[in-house]
């Protein structure tokens, strides 16, 4: 912060003195109010900084003034964030406000300014005389708040010392309008004055004094005059002010004090108006008696108290009552003026050396008040300043003098003072080590040392500048060393650098000259010094150097020197260096040399130059794996990755027929494999791959070799054991439900044995069947078996058997298992083939034997072939003689099944015999015949009738499916004449000939009228009868089962189902249906529970009828 400035006598400002501030009594009496200043305040009394808000931007400084010169003080404060102006006070040692001493040699000023927003505040000393040196403060408060700054002013060239004044005329302020209006005249009390006995002073009232004296001098008085109880003294005083009454009881009463000197006599007088009324006295409430120390007079109406040898327990408060009235008055006894027998001495010393100055009273332990300056000294242990008493003898010490210790320092008793100055010079000052000059490198370190002769601070110059301490400069004082210390020294740095003691006229000068070697500044390049560039383009890299004087640059690749000219070049400049490449390539790639040299050093670096460029495509893919729509495509990096880290790849494929590329992804594939999908089974695929890195994208790689997704089977079916031996396992299964384009080349059936997870191979050739004998197992071992679909695509999933099997042969009782249509009669034509395949079961070697009708069957006519599972009975080309009942035997050791089939070879029937005209009339005529002798082993289903004229002879159908031996032929046209014929009809068509009538009819043209036979209505009413009754029926626990039967019966029956002879009503398993006479019931996923005897009636008003069968319902397993 600046120093303060002296300013010109003309530059003043008169203010008005406002009215002094009357300070407030604190809780412990100590005198403040009096007192004509203080010390430089200690850390005790001073406000705790941490507890303060920072408002000063700039603090006054301590300065110093000749006598009669003026001087400037200013503080600064930043409103930024104040609203308002803050409020500044500026004191005088502790308490003195300077605001109302303001004048002809005290000047306060204040203003504003807006662009910074900064409040000044300056306080001038005009014509500054020796007494207005000493410590001041400045206090600037705003809201909650507070900072303040405490500072010294020293005065040079004392004056002769004043002329003792009065103690009372030394508070008196000069009076306005004189000439020494305003003048700070606070220490005339510490003047020097002699230590001898002045001329006795006129009594002075101590009472008179405080009443009339200001508060703020209570505290002075009370010292100066021995008051010990000043708190007490002033409420007494307080009720001394108070108005009295006028009293009818006294003329004149007791004074309001009295005062006396301890030792001394006092004398109460108060004068009655009625000299008969009973007087009393009294003290602190209790009556006075007469005696050596108390002594009553009465003179006339006046009555007289003597109190002898007053003491300091006299001092109290008296009154005197007269009948109801009383009168008071207070009593003050003091105690005699402490002198000062011995005086102090001016002294002269060294800075740093022991101070004592000494003076003597003239009583033990007395209360004795030190000065600095007129400032009052605080006996404080944190202060510098000590005071010790020994008896009669004060000193006060100063353990370590120094310079702003040059002061005037006085002692008061109640009795009188003393002054003395003290001198603190500086020891002259000798040079033990000096600077030395230094040389360093750059970032070495600074060291200057230097060692005094006295311990005492300084200051560091620089080239004529202050250097203060900072985070990079270290400034060290341990005793009589200073140190100077830079960690890392920086060009600027170099320089004259200078030392300065503090208070002498001496520098120790050096100087520091900083070296700067040859410096590649390669901070701007990427890891490694590596710079990249893309092939083409053109590179300028410059590399920043340093070096006193410029150092000399040189490229270099390998063994060959980079000039300044050519594609590749270098370019230099003062403060950095260039590398030039035109149009980059490849072959640029690789380590450049730089090197610097100059007379102080040398610097090389090695700078890589990465020509980075696409990468090559990479070689043609290899697809190693195809599956149904998709494949595994593998391939390895380009051989050169251009320069820069392969990113991912891009794939494509084709139809090998089309010329048209897909892209598969479009985020790039980090890995050199990948899975086309989507691809359609047997169509004929290519692939291709495209390189990416930081550049760009390569060429596309050549196409892989073409290949066709195909996809392996699903795993065979029905995988069952169909037989066993000591040695042997026969397998049997089933084709997988899905092959696909790649179709099927056989099967592999592969067996291990139970515990082991060795699988072995059954079947070293496929097999293209669906069956398979495993041999040479050992007896009694058991075995697990799976089988495995084969195609072009490999090997499907494997389809294991869930149980092992054990190589042993099982007796199996045979069981025919006869097909359900063959539980019927088996009906074909003549001509057609009969091949008949019944399944058995029966281990082992089951044997097979026919019979038809009772009778062996002949082979020549019918084929029988057997095999372990089935047999089959075959007949090219059926015959009628074919017909019959076929008995089937299955035998296995001393166990057998029978099974019988009824074959029926059916062919057209032969014609109807004989046909007749039974009669014709009108256009009518009426025909009948008889059923044909051979109905072609089938029923006979209708009959089909014919006409033909006898001129045409062409015959023209006029019935068709007709049901009965007789018709009658309509609408014949009249003189026509007609012969007629029957074919008859069965399952397997007409009758190859018909029978024609032997004899024509004549439709004669003049008919007679026919008399129509007149018939009874048919009665068609009957009884309910089932015409198919209901079967036995298996169903499976899971899947609908449905009973049919038909019945027939006229008015319309009602159908009832039942089941176990309970009606089967509103139960939602079942559906029932009738339709054309057909009823069926439907069961709806029957489980074992729904198995039991099921019922179907019918009933109508001529009757009812029933019929039932038995449903099992069967689990699968």
């Amino acid at each position: 912060m600046p120093e303060p400035t002296k300013k010109d006598e003309t530059e003043t400002e008169t203010a008005p003195p406002p009215e002094q501030k009357t300070p407030q009594e604190d809780g412990t009496g100590k005198g403040k109010v009096w007192s004509l200043g203080d010390g430089a305040p200690e850390e005790s009394e001073k406000r705790d900084d941490s507890q303060r808000s920072t408002l000063f931007v700039e603090k006054p400084q301590s300065g110093s003034v000749a006598v009669g010169g003026n001087i400037t003080f200013i503080a600064k404060v930043e409103a930024k964030d104040l609203l308002r102006k803050p409020n500044v006070k500026w004191f005088k040692g502790k308490w003195m406000d300077l605001a109302s001493k303001a004048g002809k040699h005290l000047q306060l000023k204040e203003s504003f300014e807006r662009h910074t927003k900064i409040h000044t505040f300056e306080m001038h000393i005009i014509q500054a005389k020796e007494n207005y040196a000493g410590n001041y403060r400045c206090e600037v408060s705003y809201k909650d708040k507070f900072d303040s700054c405490s500072f010294d002013l020293e005065v040079t060239e004392s004056s002769q010392a004043a002329p003792s004044i009065d103690i009372r005329s030394a508070f008196k302020r000069s009076g306005d309008g004189q000439e020494d209006a305003g003048e700070l005249d606070f220490s005339g009390l510490l003047k020097r004055r002699e230590v001898k006995q002045q001329e006795e002073e006129p009594e002075i009232d101590v009472w008179e004094l405080l009443k009339n004296a200001n508060p703020s001098e209570y505290e002075k008085i009370a010292f100066q005059y021995g008051i010990t109880d000043l708190r007490g003294m002033l409420k007494r005083l307080k009720r001394m002010r108070r108005e009295v009454k006028k009293s009818a009881a006294f003329a004149k009463g007791l004074d309001p004090a009295y005062q006396v000197d301890k030792g001394g006599k006092v004398r109460f007088m108060v004068e009655l108006a009625d000299p008969t009324v009973e007087l009393k006295w009294y003290k602190n409430g209790q009556e006075i008696r007469p005696s050596a120390k108390y002594i009553f007079e009465h003179k006339g109406n006046q009555r007289i108290l003597f109190i002898n040898n007053c003491t300091m327990t006299d001092d109290a408060r008296y009154y005197v009552t007269a009948g109801d009235e009383k009168c008071s008055t207070e009593l003050f006894v003091r105690d005699p003026p402490i002198l000062v027998t011995k005086g102090l001495e001016d002294t002269s010393t060294y800075v740093g050396e022991r101070v004592e100055l000494s003076c003597e009273v003239s009583e033990d332990d007395a209360n004795v008040k030190w000065f600095r300056n007129g400032v009052e000294l605080p006996n404080d242990p944190k202060s510098r300043y000590r005071i010790k008493v020994e008896g009669k003898k004060h000193t006060l010490i100063i353990e370590e003098a120094a310079k702003n210790d040059n002061a005037t320092y006085s002692v008061m008793t109640t009795g009188g003072q003393s002054e003395a100055k003290l001198s603190v010079e500086l020891r002259p000052l000798k040079i033990s080590l000096a600077l030395e000059d230094q040389t360093v490198r750059l970032g070495q370190e600074i060291h200057l040392k230097c060692e005094i002769s006295e311990n005492v601070q300084g200051k560091w110059y620089k080239n004529g500048q202050l250097v203060e301490a900072s985070d990079r400069v270290k400034l060290y004082h341990k005793g009589r060393i200073h140190r100077f210390v830079i960690a890392s020294a920086a060009v600027d740095d170099e320089g004259e650098y200078m030392f300065v003691p503090d208070a002498y006229n001496i520098n120790i000068p050096c100087k520091v000259h900083v070296v700067d070697p040859p410096k590649l500044h390669l901070d701007g390049l990427g890891e490694n010094n590596t710079v990249t560039v893309v092939a083409g383009s053109k590179l300028r890299l410059e590399i920043p150097i340093t070096g006193e004087p410029t150092p000399k640059v040189m490229w270099s690749k390998g063994d060959k020197m980079v000039t300044d000219s050519g594609r590749i070049r270098a370019e230099t400049y003062p403060d950095s260096s260039c590398l030039v490449i035109d149009t980059a390539e490849r072959e640029d790639s690789g380590p450049f040399r730089i090197t610097l040299k100059n007379e102080a050093g040398e610097d090389t670096a090695l700078i890589n130059i990465k020509v980075v460029d696409v990468p090559d495509p990479p070689q043609a893919p290899n697809v190693t794996e195809v599956g149904e729509d998709c494949c595994v495509m593998t391939w390895e990096p380009p051989a050169n990755d251009g320069g820069s880290p392969i990113l991912g790849y891009f794939i494509e494929r084709k139809k090998k027929q089309s010329s048209r590329w897909m892209r598969l992804n479009f985020e790039l594939c980090k890995e050199t494999t990948f899975e086309p999908k989507k691809m359609i089974e047997g169509v004929a695929y290519e692939v291709r791959v495209f390189a990416v890195n930081a550049i760009g994208i390569s060429k596309p790689s050549m196409p892989s070799k073409s290949f066709v997704p195909l996809a392996v089977t699903s795993p065979p079916t029905l995988l069952a054991v169909d037989s066993v031996t000591d040695t042997s396992v026969t397998m049997k299964w089933r084709p997988p439900d899905h092959i696909g384009a790649a179709g099927l080349d056989g099967y592999v059936v592969e067996y291990c044995f139970e515990g082991t997870d060795e699988w072995i191979v059954a079947n070293p050739e496929l097999t293209d069947k669906t069956k398979f004998t495993i041999n040479g197992l050992p007896t009694g071992s058991k075995i697990l078996v799976r089988v495995k679909a084969v195609n072009a695509a490999g090997e499907s999933e494997p389809r294991y058997h869930p149980q092992p099997i054990l190589v042993k042969e099982v007796i199996e009782p045979p069981k025919i298992r006869l097909p359900r249509h063959l539980k019927q009669t088996y009906t074909r034509r003549v001509g057609e083939t009969v091949n008949l395949v019944i399944p058995f079961q029966g281990r082992p070697r089951a044997k097979v034997s026919w019979e038809k009708n009772g009778s062996p069957i002949d082979k020549n006519q019918i084929n029988i072939r057997n095999t372990e599972n089935d047999t089959i009975i075959f007949i090219r080309k059926a015959e009628r003689s074919h017909s019959g009942e076929y008995d089937m035997k299955v035998e296995v050791e001393n166990l057998e099944d029978k099974a019988t089939i009824d074959i029926q070879i059916v062919d057209r029937p032969g014609p109807p015999e004989v046909v007749t005209i039974e009669d014709v009339w009108g256009e009518n005529v009426n025909l009948s015949w008889k059923p044909p002798k051979d109905d072609g082993n089938a029923a006979i289903t209708g009959y089909t009738i014919q006409k033909a004229d006898k001129k045409s002879m062409e015959w023209f159908t006029v019935i068709e499916h007709y049901h009965r031996t007789s018709a009658t032929i309509n609408e014949l046209i009249i003189g026509n004449e007609y012969y007629f014929r029957v074919f008859a009809e069965n399952m397997c068509g007409l009758s190859e000939d018909a029978t024609m009538t032997k004899e024509s009819a004549l439709i004669a043209k003049d008919g007679k009228v026919y008399k129509y036979p007149v018939y009874d209505d048919f009665d068609f009413s009957e009884r309910p009868l089932f015409t198919q009754p209901l079967v036995n029926t298996f169903a499976v626990a899971g899947y609908n089962a449905t009973l049919n039967c038909s019945v027939r019966g006229n008015p319309k029956p009602k159908i009832t189902w039942l089941k176990n002879k309970v009606i089967i009503m509103n139960d939602p398993r079942y559906r029932m249906f009738s339709n054309q006479g057909v009823c069926t019931l439907e069961i709806r996923k029957p489980s074992p529970y729904d198995g039991g005897t099921y019922t179907c009636k019918a009933v109508n008003q001529l009757g009812e009828a029933e019929v039932d069968c038995k449903l099992e319902v069967k689990v699968t397993q």
